[in-house]
């Protein structure tokens, strides 16, 4: 679904065929495994989360792929277990708002990175473009109260703003900071129910919620959420107008 977003991440930071990569914050395995393609046989992609869980899942994809040049790990952004000065490239997709400490976060990163390496990261623009988020969201906010939001606490919309997440990195030390407007299709080939199935079961602010509700009212905010998307679902398959932000930076020479 995210596939453009990975293709602009490896053009920001600059990856090619040879390089060593670390992926902070990998998930199941994705940008990883995409990357592992773009380096090649002579490159190498570390893939880390903190999750346990989802370290063994995005190995398992591997296995299942024949993906060689993949390493795991399980460890958080703040605490990177590697030398200094080991990667081409760092980037992380879709992590660094859930980051406890985003500086700590970047530092450990450059530090991780080889003089004058790229770092490349992704996140949210803001949530009222983007209807894979508002709908849901905006339907769950009727059926249950939810507090103001911190807009510095760890939540996905955490940098939407234009420029935050590029002062942020440059407080952290990287240089040539710049940022980019990302603007894609979150495409699949499945339906509004398998849509609200991935989205309960993949948001753990999501799955919180749900908890608190009766088997009907999960049943109705179902219901809801499959009627409200069906407009991006042309023939039955998903197609939601999206922007993220990427940005990108250097580890000083």
């Amino acid at each position: 679904m995210f596939a453009p977003l990975t293709e602009a991440l490896i053009k920001h930071a600059v990856i090619g065929e040879g390089q060593s990569v670390l992926d902070v914050a990998g998930g199941a395995g994705e940008p990883s495994l995409t990357i592992a393609g773009v380096v090649g046989p002579t490159g190498s992609v570390t893939c880390t989360d903190a999750v346990l869980e989802m370290v063994e899942a995005a190995q398992r994809e591997a296995e299942q792929r024949g993906i060689k040049n993949v390493q795991f790990r399980q460890c958080s952004a703040d605490s990177l277990p590697f030398p200094d000065d080991s990667f081409d490239a760092v980037v992380c997709r879709l992590g660094v708002m859930f980051f406890p400490d985003p500086h700590a976060g970047i530092r450990e990163m450059l530090r991780v990175a080889k003089p004058g390496g790229n770092l490349a990261l992704a996140v949210w623009h803001k949530s009222d473009i983007n209807p894979f988020c508002y709908i849901v969201s905006g339907i769950m906010d009727q059926h249950i109260a939810s507090p103001p939001a911190d807009t510095d606490a760890p939540n996905a919309f955490r940098f939407a703003e234009h420029g935050k997440l590029a002062r942020v990195m440059e407080q952290s030390g990287a240089v040539d900071v710049m940022e980019h407007v990302i603007s894609f299709d979150i495409a699949a080939p499945i339906s509004p129910r398998e849509f609200w199935g991935m989205r309960s079961q993949t948001s753990d602010t999501l799955r919180t919620k749900l908890a608190k509700l009766s088997g009907d009212e999960r049943a109705e905010v179902a219901r809801e959420v499959e009627q409200a998307v069906r407009q991006f679902f042309p023939d039955n398959q998903m197609k939601f107008p999206a922007q993220m932000i990427v940005v990108n930076g250097k580890k000083a020479n």
